[in-house]
């Protein structure tokens, strides 16, 4: 139900804009066209592709194909080997070769559960002084307020400090550093990347005019994946308050169930020994136990142990 409550919505807002763009777009390649009657439909349709296709592998068109770095030097490769990692996976830049393809997929398989485990080890560095600061507040406003409110606070202060620090600040140097974005756009690709969702409309770094993009890159890499952890921290200070973990309320009840579910069986076992007339009897192959008397109650149905001779 919210999966297609979201694609109406997004249906009802892209579609229209959508079609204002594909009539731009005939409008302008209809009077191409006519201005350019040495070019024939077909020369065009050809040369379209090949700038698209080109473009969907990160290679651009524009300003006769010129580019201040190519897309595969250190930073940028760095950048890539970053997002594959992390799952952001923008799909801009791609692996050309089957080579590259190939290794991709190693690469893949061996970083991401090793990038979970940097991952984990960081949160769990940074819950200590998360827990201290819930501590400080227990200890200051623990005779005022309840344990929930006083976990409420804890996490708007952790929202705080994710979304300013790694939202908001990252928001607007991006929207100084890249020439074609508003603020409004800056946000979004923040918001999109450190959820992982990647959809790779906006790469910062991707202008073709861009100065030392290669540091430019490598230090948007380390901001994702800073941004990744404290987006982890927030998530596991979340689930810390039961009152909001809404899984800790489902595997209670589940629990329930599993608990009436075996009282049940038990209760249906005991009945079944009741009525069974079958004689049950334990063996025990520990002399030393049954000399002791440790198994008396068992002792009618095994045979005196007597000591042997020497």
């Amino acid at each position: 139900g919210y999966l297609s409550i979201g694609a109406v919505i997004f249906m009802l807002l892209e579609g229209a804009e959508e079609r204002s763009v594909v009539m731009k777009l005939k409008e302008k390649r209809h009077h191409f066209l006519e201005d350019n009657t040495c070019i024939s439909d077909s020369d065009l349709e050809n040369f379209i592709v090949e700038v698209v296709n080109a473009a969907n592998r990160g290679v651009s068109a524009v300003k006769n194909v010129s580019q201040s770095e190519p897309n595969w030097s250190f930073g940028q490769a760095l950048f890539f080997a970053s997002t594959i990692v992390t799952t952001i996976g923008y799909g801009r830049v791609t692996p050309l070769s089957d080579a590259g393809k190939a290794f991709c997929i190693f690469f893949a398989v061996l970083g991401i559960p090793l990038t979970l485990v940097l991952f984990s080890a960081c949160v769990e560095r940074l819950m200590i002084p998360c827990r201290q600061l819930l501590y400080w507040l227990y200890d200051k406003l623990g005779h005022l307020c309840k344990v929930f409110h006083i976990q409420i606070l804890h996490l708007i202060i952790i929202l705080f400090v994710h979304v300013i620090f790694f939202m908001l600040v990252p928001a607007a140097i991006f929207a100084m550093l890249e020439p074609k974005w508003n603020y409004l756009d800056a946000f979004y690709y923040c918001f999109i990347s450190l959820s992982t969702i990647g959809l790779g409309d906006y790469i910062p770094g991707d202008s073709f005019d861009q100065p030392h993009r290669a540091l430019y890159k490598v230090a948007t890499t380390f901001y994702l994946l800073m941004g990744i952890t404290m987006l982890l921290l927030l998530i596991t200070v979340f689930y810390d308050i039961p009152e909001l973990n809404l899984g800790y309320h489902f595997y209670l009840k589940s629990d329930e169930v599993c608990k009436k579910t075996e009282d049940s069986e038990r209760t249906r076992l005991k009945q079944s020994e009741l009525t069974s007339n079958k004689k049950y009897i334990k063996q025990v192959d520990d002399v030393q136990s049954i000399r002791s008397g440790q198994y008396q109650s068992y002792q009618q149905d095994i045979t005196p142990v007597t000591e042997e001779e020497p």
